[in-house]
């Protein structure tokens, strides 16, 4: 419908209005006025990246407050009945068209004439787009109820004749709060509002320009917690907290002596944004333009980084060139726009979620089981498909790889932006705060707006996927592999070969294999020196580490921690080597960079490793039992009941103690170690000498039971004296059925279910850990006719393993061919930025937020995860 006929006549529209009561009579049973706990998605389609300011704006459901683009609101109201929605529209006017727009543009909604209600037209908590000038355009925004399938239209605020009850929840929906809110009143953390003081900030021109490091408050000199005022750039500190940390609240008086609003925490500064303080608004807040806000004081934000436990380190000279070297800065680099070329918005510290989602919808089969499937996987979709993975992962992988949201800017917005001298390229992108949302509920660190390790999310990703499938069709066995483990015990020198399912490698960093020790060595005497004299730091050295020397120390035996030999019935030495006893189709590499401070706090171990284009490592496969080795005993260790439950009488069984060497116990002893702590560690190391237990004490030393007594473990005997058929431990008992239930109703068969709760005593969380981990199951599986076929929302999520397959393996050849890597910036995963490379059509494409672009300098070697492709054979 046209805007004048939707405006029409006075005549016509007051004619209008005397039927809209006797119009909506019908559906007053559907329409409902949100209550508490209710979320309204008026800002982001359930389906789409549609939005009010999309061109056919936004349809909002008035029963379920579900939002949805035009394209896709038909079939809602075919799968639900519902007939009555709410259309957003928000307009973008140039500032100076305003004066001469016809009346009817001017005043775009009629006002109420007589209402007990009136609505606002401002639609609260909707984003602007970044990529326009504020100060150029401005924002009208406009109403309307729509009765489907007629399409009839009622403008709002127009509705002095309308029901009350549908004039509240209309101003209900307008005026609701975000959907991504906290629910939980428990937490502590909600998401941060737009500043009302963000687009009005006056900063006075003084002259101040802050320098990278140095700072202290103005007022009293400290040195942490400091805060620079976005008026005037006052550098002052923060409160004082109940613990004796903090500041003299020095920032605070300052506003309430000057009023100058808002600042900005020094030391959290990154390129996602900065902590900002709103004191009149008494909250943290977001500063849209917190760039521009920082530049008035010589601030670039490409050039921060934020520290590992907030505050910025002045000793430390910043990691200027692992930030620029990364992210290609200094290079004029091609926007590239178009299917499979669109960027993601940084949520605040959600990087590391768009650098994994690009690689992984830059995959075949997770293009096709989304994207592919994306007609089915809506048409079947649940009532509330925003609380659906897989019409989340559609969504969003539609969303990257239609072209849709990545479009190249018109001939005449170019030639616009040249006479303006704001040559900037923009990228529309999507925001997947709806995705978000759903796949980080209930976790504790992706629920949270902090920075978050990529290779922790790949991996939660991959288990939502798993447990989410869709039919047979399952993309992340494309990543799957089985890990043949052989683990030996040091004194009998007998073997154990297990498997367990992974899915990505993890390679150790070799340091004692730099290439380039004198260098590295050189720099640290001048950084000492530098560091005694109070002079800066000299230029990083970053440790060249050969890929080759990574792969080694991968295959190289690891200690086993609390080793029990089956073979000696006791605790001993043990040492496990690791080899693929399957190649994943695809193969994820992570360089462990990240390791633990003396203060536990994740550190980032600074090197660049060359990785290859071309990996082979088809030397690393299984082999399985050797001729000539041994067999560990198939004994589980000792099991001790603390409690018998049913008042049966328990009896613990201690295995005589061996003998323990004396003399590796004085030995030790003379060293300074506890009596007690020496013998332990003699008699878990299997008496094989004072060096070996002496490396015992060294990784056990801090343990709270170091000292104690040794405390020599036995086996765990039930005996009741009604109960003679009873096994001798126990463990033989049926499981509790509704754990059974549980389990078989998340698609697993019956027999594995038992098996995996006997197998765990009948932990529910460590028997599904089983049931991954044991790809074939040690019983028979039970018939076909046993196997429960189970839906999940309608959406089918039936596993593909049926009988007793377990997980799928896709084996084939060990060569591969590089497409892809994650890099990180900033000193540990507790901060910092991501940014993700991939090659497609021949050429490497930089995706870094929003931000894609040809690359023209990879930064291979410094990556932290890497996508590898199988070389077809």
């Amino acid at each position: 419908m046209q805007r004048a006929a939707l405006f029409g006549s006075g005549r016509d529209a007051q004619m209008a209005a005397g039927d809209l009561g006797e119009l909506l009579v019908p559906y007053m049973p559907t329409i409902r006025v949100p209550k508490s706990g209710d979320r309204v998605y008026k800002t982001e389609c359930a389906f789409s990246y549609e939005s009010p300011g999309s061109e056919g704006g936004l349809y909002v459901c008035m029963n379920t407050f579900l939002g949805f683009g035009r394209e896709h609101v038909e079939r809602h109201y075919r799968k639900t009945g519902q007939c009555v929605y709410m259309h957003l529209k928000r307009h973008v006017i140039e500032v100076r068209f305003l004066a001469s727009r016809p009346a009817v543009w001017i005043v775009l909604i009629p006002p109420i004439l007589s209402s007990p209600y009136r609505l606002s037209l401002s639609f609260a908590d909707l984003e602007t787009n970044g990529d326009l000038n504020n100060d150029d355009f401005e924002y009208e925004d406009e109403a309307k109820l729509v009765i489907f399938p007629d399409h009839y239209e009622i403008p709002l605020p127009n509705i002095e004749e309308l029901p009350a009850l549908v004039t509240i929840a209309c101003d209900a929906v307008l005026s609701s709060k975000s959907p991504y809110r906290k629910q939980d009143p428990d937490s502590w953390e909600e998401e941060l509002q737009v500043s009302k003081h963000a687009k009005t900030l006056v900063q006075i021109d003084s002259g101040v320009r802050i320098p990278p490091s140095g700072w202290k408050c103005s007022k009293c000199d400290l040195r942490e917690n400091l805060w620079l005022n976005l008026t005037d750039g006052s550098v002052l500190c923060g409160k004082w907290f109940f613990d004796g940390s903090g500041g003299n609240g020095h920032a605070l008086e300052h506003y309430k002596e000057m009023g100058y609003p808002l600042a900005v925490k020094l030391g959290t500064i990154t390129p996602d944004g900065a902590d900002v303080y709103s004191f009149d608004e008494e909250e943290a807040v977001l500063d849209p333009h917190i760039a521009k806000h920082l530049a008035h004081f010589g601030i670039d934000m490409l050039q921060m980084h934020v520290t590992e436990n907030g505050l910025r380190d002045n000793n430390i000279k910043p990691r200027v060139s692992e930030w620029e070297v990364i992210q290609e800065s200094g290079v004029k680099l091609k926007p590239m726009y178009g299917p499979g070329y669109t960027g993601m918005k940084n949520l605040g510290n959600s990087c590391y979620l768009s650098a994994v989602l690009q690689a992984i919808f830059s995959i075949p089969e997770f293009q096709r089981a989304y994207v592919g499937n994306l007609p089915r996987i809506f048409d079947y979709s649940p009532l509330d498909p925003t609380q659906d993975f897989n019409t989340q992962m559609a969504k969003l992988g539609h969303g990257l790889l239609s072209g849709q949201y990545s479009k190249p800017p018109m001939k005449s917005e170019l030639i616009e932006q040249v006479m303006k001298e704001e040559h900037k390229p923009q990228h529309n992108g999507i925001s997947p705060r709806m995705f978000k949302a759903f796949v980080s509920k209930g976790h504790p660190e992706f629920s949270s707006n902090r920075q978050q390790d990529a290779q922790e999310f790949f991996l939660h990703l991959i288990n939502l996927v798993e447990r989410n499938r869709i039919g047979s069709e399952n993309p992340s066995d494309v990543f799957r592999f089985l890990v043949e483990e052989r683990t030996q015990c040091c004194q009998s020198r007998k073997v154990r070969y297990t498997e367990r399912v992974d899915y990505l490698m993890q390679l150790p960093v070799a340091m004692e294999a730099a290439t380039n020790k004198d260098e590295l060595i050189a720099y640290e005497l001048k950084r000492r020196e530098a560091e005694a004299a109070g002079r800066p730091p000299p230029e990083l050295v970053r440790a060249k580490i050969p890929f080759s020397a990574c792969l080694q120390a991968f295959s190289e035996p690891e200690n086993v921690e609390d080793f029990w030999s089956s073979a000696l019935q006791a605790k001993s030495a043990g040492v496990k080597t690791s080899r693929f006893a399957s190649f994943p189709e695809y193969l994820v590499v992570q360089i462990k960079k990240f390791t633990f401070g003396l203060d536990w706090i994740p550190q980032k171990l600074d090197v660049s490793v060359d990785m290859p284009d071309l990996l082979d490592i088809i030397h690393l496969r299984a082999t399985g039992l050797q001729p000539g080795e041994e067999e560990l005993p198939d004994i589980a260790p000792p099991i001790i009941i603390p409690d018998d439950p049913k008042g049966t009488r328990m009896y613990l069984i201690f295995l005589p103690t061996p003998d323990v060497d004396e003399s590796s116990v004085m030995q030790l002893a003379e060293m300074g170690f506890p009596l007690e702590a020496c013998r332990k560690a003699v008699y878990y190391t299997g008496n094989m000498g004072a060096e070996v237990a002496f490396n015992w004490i060294i990784a056990h030393m801090e343990e709270p039971d170091f000292a104690e007594p040794l405390a020599i473990p036995g086996y765990g005997g039930v005996a009741s004296a009604g109960a003679a058929g009873l096994g001798a431990i126990g463990l033989d008992n049926q499981p509790p059925e509704e754990m059974v239930a549980l389990i078989t109703s998340m698609g697993f068969q019956r027999n594995v279910a038992i098996q995996a709760l006997k197998a765990t005593n009948n932990n529910l969380e460590h028997a599904l850990d089983w049931i991954f981990s044991h790809p074939e199951p040690e019983e028979e599986s039970e018939s076909a006719s046993d196997v429960m076929d189970m839906e999940n929302n309608a959406n089918a999520n039936i596993l593909a393993e049926a009988g007793s397959e377990g997980p799928r393996i896709k084996d084939g050849s060990g060569r591969y061919e590089l497409f892809g890597f994650i890099s990180h910036m900033g000193t540990s995963t507790m901060s910092g930025h991501y940014v993700s490379h991939l090659k497609k059509e021949g050429r490497w494409v930089m995706y870094n937020d929003l931000k894609v672009c040809a690359s023209e300098r990879p930064p291979r070697d410094l990556g932290y995860i890497y996508f590898y492709r199988r070389i077809p054979s």
